[in-house]
């Protein structure tokens, strides 16, 4: 199969310009290739990085922790990863997980060591870690869970964090008393007492808290010492990586568009940027290395968890979207909700991240379907909005516009090319395409990588 790239052969001279020129910006050197999720976060999007993870030499890990949950089908075995890049898989490339990362250590190891027994060999020698990633402690966890039982009570509505430890890590990092890889590898007295400090500092505010600290700091020191041969200064390493000898480069964007902390359906959004501007803070890469930004989106809309799904279908619609596509969370566990595409949605995650292309997913969900919704605009008052609300009250209240397409009534999971799809799907798809105004490079119609229909 081709695969298309950004450009790989650019080189940085590091030769100033001559006196009264310009240095020319095509010498920027190597340009990484991006997939990130244009809906919440349940797209697909480890099918499309092990698409092009086959060809790269470095896939990297850009945002988010153990929150995410990517699922990888190669040769019949059903891999599951939540903080290791897909790109694991791939034997040839290196995996990087950068500095804007938070990482739990024992799930990165227990998820390292569970798929080791499904086939995944020398995983370790593959991975790198930036030495400027924070670290979620177990007590982050901990205070994950009490904090959503505060909110239920307080008022009568959480937000169905995944429990993982994730916001109050990046909390701590924000409030400039987090942890880093660098001060574990560092002096483990001084990191100790910083340790110590900050599970004060969270049991000053959750009472109930109790934490063993001397066993989690011997924990720790075990930990320490098995990640260490992979630790890298991961902002050095890559600048060597981007101006070195030609590289294919991919970033793997970890939840997706209508999560971000700033874009997303706030407050039920996740704790990091998972739109385009995290690749360059979450790697430390300037602007001008981003080559083709890839959105990945499903042939239908699903969320997991609470928060405004203006398309959800709450009818037999969404129960079959959810039992056909086996909608339940990687991470979670839980039932996922189901409805139909929102292009709204999607134009919006474009507005952000700039798709240059998009992976169309699951579009064998929808075979047996008479007809088919599509959302093409919100009506407030009976007028429509220009735009994507902010305000969650004021999505709860939109009205959606729909377009409504025949069923194509036929098994497209065989389907490995354009042509052997049907019409109507056909129809659906350039629907799709020409209502956002970015092309459709991928169309999936099952689990495995040779599902991936490839359109150019």
């Amino acid at each position: 199969m081709s695969l298309s790239w950004s450009s790989k052969d650019q080189k940085i001279t590091n030769q100033p310009a001559a006196a009264g020129q310009k240095r020319p910006r095509n010498d920027a050197g190597n340009r990484v290739t991006v997939v990130l999720g244009a809906q919440w976060g349940d797209e697909g999007k480890g099918k499309v990085v092990d698409l092009l993870a086959t060809e790269a030499d470095i896939v990297c890990r850009c945002q988010g922790g153990n929150n995410a949950g990517h699922t990888v089908v190669v040769d019949g075995k059903e891999y599951d990863f939540h903080l290791l890049p897909s790109g694991i898989i791939n034997t040839k490339s290196i995996s990087l997980i950068g500095n804007g990362v938070v990482i739990h250590l024992p799930g990165l190891f227990e998820e390292g060591d569970k798929n080791e027994k499904k086939g995944l060999r020398g995983w370790e020698k593959r991975l790198i870690v930036s030495d400027r990633a924070h670290i979620v402690f177990d007590f982050h966890q901990v205070v994950d869970g009490l904090q959503e039982t505060e909110r239920q009570a307080q008022e009568g509505k959480s937000i169905g964090t995944t429990k993982k430890g994730i916001g109050p890590a990046y909390s701590s990092k924000a409030s400039r008393i987090g942890l880093r890889v660098c001060d574990l590898l560092g002096d483990f007295s001084d990191f100790s007492t910083r340790f110590k400090n900050l599970v004060r500092h969270y049991q000053s505010m959750h009472p109930s808290l109790t934490v063993d600290t001397e066993d989690q700091l011997k924990k720790l020191k075990d930990y320490a010492e098995r990640l260490r041969p992979m630790v890298r200064d991961g902002v050095y390493y890559m600048y060597e990586a981007l101006h070195g000898p030609p590289k294919r480069i991919l970033v793997e964007g970890a939840n997706a568009a209508l999560l971000d902390i700033d874009f997303g359906t706030y407050p039920f959004v996740t704790s990091s940027n998972c739109t385009v501007g995290g690749v360059c803070t979450g790697l430390g890469i300037p602007p001008l290395n981003i080559g083709d930004v890839f959105g990945v989106a499903k042939a239908y809309s699903t969320r997991v968890g609470i928060g405004a799904f203006p398309t959800e279908q709450l009818n037999a619609a969404g129960e079959l979207l959810q039992t056909r596509g086996h909608e339940v969370g990687v991470t979670t566990g839980r039932k996922r909700r189901c409805g139909w595409l929102d292009l709204v949605i999607m134009r919006y995650a474009h507005m952000i991240n700039g798709f240059t292309a998009i992976a169309l997913t699951k579009l064998d969900i929808l075979d047996v379907l008479d007809e088919i919704k599509v959302g093409i605009a919100y009506k407030l008052n009976g007028k429509r909005i220009p735009h994507f609300p902010a305000n969650m009250d004021i999505l709860h209240k939109v009205e959606v516009e729909y377009e409504t397409f025949p069923g194509w009534k036929t098994d497209t999971s065989t389907a490995r090319k354009w042509n052997d799809l049907p019409a109507k799907a056909q129809n659906y798809i350039r629907f799709i395409e020409n209502h956002i105004g970015v092309p459709i490079k991928w169309v999936g119609v099952g689990k495995s990588r040779e599902c991936m229909i490839q359109m150019f």
